[in-house]
């Protein structure tokens, strides 16, 4: 125990001290030193039709980076999914596993509660931050994970087996994989027209409506529906590990 606490003090000294020499160098809050912020939040309205700059950069101006971290969070789901899910399948009508010594308690009516509240109310949420990336703050990527958080609320109030039987990885897996392959495939719709892959080809609507941003709307749809149909699967993988199989010893 000394030996690994003496550990966890030299590496949390090391982390330390870079944590704060790359603090150091930072400029003072309100003073942005570099000339790409400024110029995108100059052009980025007129150039893209949309309100919200950090979704033109994201599914815009650098839109191929946003394709490889999509396929890098497919990558750890599609791991993940190897790793856990073996020859038990993926049976609703597990038993949770029981832990010697340790008393089964049951379902908190204060919790069935309150998953059964924000369940809807997540999932409304979410998909308003996806729907409005051009226009405000969120996107895909944040909206997916809001959705997928809903899901979560849905277990806590409606328990184990319903959630298994609504939330299904066969249906997960192929959601996941178009909403990846999507993004890729929209990259294409500028080569077939002439232009660069992923240029935005389509009509870019009017700024500050919900309907505008061109090919940023579908770049945006595509995040979404792969983030929360991907982190969806690992609430499955992961919550799958806590229930006992016929067969298993604990």
């Amino acid at each position: 125990m000394t030996i690994r606490r003496s550990l966890f003090v030299v590496l949390a000294v090391a982390a330390a001290a870079l944590a704060v020499g790359g603090l150091s160098g930072l400029a003072p809050f309100g003073h942005y030193p570099g000339p790409y912020g400024d110029i995108i939040n100059a052009v980025g309205t007129h150039q893209q039709h949309v309100t919200n700059m950090v979704t033109a950069v994201t599914f815009d101006y650098r839109g191929f980076d946003t394709l490889g971290e999509e396929y890098m969070l497919f990558t750890a789901v599609t791991g993940v999914a190897l790793l856990l899910r073996d020859a038990r399948g993926t049976a609703a009508n597990a038993r949770p596993k029981r832990i010697r010594g340790r008393p089964r308690l049951g379902r908190s009516e204060a919790v069935m509660t309150a998953g059964r509240w924000f369940a809807p109310v997540t999932m409304v949420y979410g998909v308003y931050v996806v729907l409005h990336a051009q226009l405000t703050p969120g996107g895909g990527f944040q909206g997916g994970v809001v959705i997928a958080s809903a899901l979560l609320f849905f277990y806590l109030g409606e328990g184990y087996r319903q959630w298994r039987e609504t939330v299904r990885a066969p249906v997960l897996d192929p959601v996941e994989a178009a909403g990846t392959g999507l993004y890729a495939a929209a990259g294409f719709a500028g080569l077939l027209s002439g232009h660069a892959f992923l240029e935005n080809v389509l009509p870019l609507g009017t700024t500050g409506k919900l309907v505008s941003g061109g090919l940023i709307i579908v770049l945006n749809l595509a995040v979404a529906v792969a983030v929360a149909a991907g982190f969806a699967l690992l609430f499955v993988e992961f919550l799958q590990e806590t229930r006992q199989f016929k067969g298993e010893r604990t």
